[in-house]
């Protein structure tokens, strides 16, 4: 599997028009270097302009200012390079769980014997190979969302984009499933933009967090998160009560409160 691609947001900016005519200023001229196999959370407030980073990245929208470079070249629309994780997994209920995970290869004109030993592969990663012949309706909300990782792992992007992939899970489906895109995070070295609004989540997952600001959305801070390796391996619960976690926690949640006001 390839490793990370390096994003570059190159003084971005993005406005839009409602459909009531309002002119809407979502992201203020924004500059972010992210190196390769870099896992970067991103927080904000509601509507502080994140969902619209990770659109202009994923190339679903062109930003009425400035550019989005993925490994040195010119976003202009979706590429191969590029993966994205909603919050929902979207999987297509007729299918079963490999060939959901199988789609995007097939797409591409992938054989299908490649297809089916990649989609086994990813599968394996998120431990789903026993349901593979399962259809998505017979899965948990948990489950589901693996399989939409694994569709993704599947087609060996160099960055993998996530809107709240976890936002719509329980406490410990979504715990278990953040130690599991660490595990995978720490095998694959792929660049990860993920979207969320939890600062715990953010500063578990993430090697930097970015904080934006409310509309229109700019970088506030951009903290790099260095917590003592010998706590890597502990649960989120555990590691709230490591002093460096919380502080660094508290930093981040306090210049949100500061920008909302």
């Amino acid at each position: 599997m390839s490793s990370g691609v390096g994003i570059t947001l190159d003084h971005l900016s993005h406005r839009y028009i409602t459909d009531a005519g309002e002119v809407v200023h979502a992201v203020a001229d924004t500059s972010v270097q992210i190196p390769a196999g870099q896992f970067v959370c991103v927080v904000g407030p509601s509507g502080c302009g994140k969902t619209t980073l990770l659109k202009a990245i994923a190339g679903f929208l062109r930003p009425t200012g400035g550019q989005v470079l993925a490994g040195g070249e010119p976003v202009r629309g979706p590429g191969a390079q590029r993966g994205v994780v909603f919050q929902q997994a979207n999987l297509y209920p007729w299918l079963t769980v490999r060939k959901n995970v199988e789609l995007g290869l097939r797409f591409r004109g992938t054989p299908a014997a490649e297809r089916r030993a990649a989609a086994e592969e990813a599968l394996d990663l998120v431990g789903l190979v026993k349901f593979m012949d399962a259809k998505p309706y017979e899965l948990s909300g948990g489950m589901q969302q693996r399989c939409q990782i694994a569709r993704v792992l599947a087609t060996d992007p160099g960055i993998i984009l996530m809107d709240e992939p976890f936002g719509a899970l329980d406490a410990i489906t979504r715990h278990r499933l953040q130690n599991e895109l660490l595990t995978i995070a720490r095998q694959k070295k792929k660049t990860i933009f993920f979207i969320t609004h939890s600062v715990d989540e953010a500063v578990f997952l993430g090697d930097r967090v970015i904080v934006m600001s409310p509309r229109p959305g700019r970088v506030v801070m951009d903290q790099p998160v260095q917590i003592s390796s010998h706590y890597d391996r502990l649960l989120l619960d555990e590691l709230r009560s490591v002093p460096e976690y919380t502080q660094l926690r508290d930093r981040i949640s306090e210049a949100i409160r500061e920008d909302e006001h």
